[in-house]
């Protein structure tokens, strides 16, 4: 009969999450890493394969969790204009409620490695390409149902909208309330 694991791999990666998503990958130690997560060095390497290894799996849960809430405030009932409206100052607000002001793990990571990381920034692009293409449905939806405007082009619209939504996590790591993104969320809405 086999050991017991003495902790839950699920776990293990969302606390790594945390600590990722705070710290950033390069200031994050292994040894950091294995305290936050109850379990020696060595058994880090032998759970996860290494630091690198377990960020890559910590960005894809918090892309699956981004993508997931994304897709729930898009694909509501209601007007295009006004679930993009809700969910952009969702976003907002939980960004600007959140004490540690830590943004968006992805578009940190993007900052972070740039191209220095390639297997990185595959997985940053493959997260904006899910959401390029849940605000690309919303916008489509939108056009149909005659909220949003029928001449924009809605995969453009949709970069735009991806730009807002990085922008806005950019932004409540910085500013002291919430003036500035209410701007842009309006600004883009206008567009629509």
């Amino acid at each position: 009969m086999g050991r017991p694991k003495e902790f839950d791999p699920d776990r293990a990666v969302a606390q790594a999450m945390d600590v990722f998503w705070v710290q950033g990958y390069g200031a994050t130690s292994p040894q950091q890493l294995a305290d936050r997560l109850r379990i020696g060095k060595g058994s880090l390497c032998n759970a996860f394969g290494g630091k690198r290894r377990l960020f890559g799996l910590a960005l894809r849960r918090c892309f699956d969790l981004r993508v997931e809430g994304l897709t729930y405030w898009l694909e509501g009932t209601g007007p295009a204009k006004d679930l993009l409206r809700e969910a952009l100052l969702f976003v907002v607000k939980s960004d600007l409620d959140n004490p540690g002001r830590r943004g968006c793990l992805a578009t940190n990571s993007a900052v972070e490695f740039g191209r220095l990381d390639e297997a990185a920034a595959t997985q940053v692009r493959s997260f904006f390409d899910q959401a390029q293409s849940v605000f690309e449905s919303l916008v489509d939806r939108g056009r149909r149902e005659g909220d949003i405007r029928s001449d924009v082009d809605a995969k453009a619209l949709a970069s735009v909208l991806l730009n807002t939504l990085t922008g806005l996590h950019v932004l409540s790591r910085l500013e002291p309330g919430p003036d500035r993104q209410t701007r842009v969320v309006g600004a883009t809405l206008a567009l629509l």
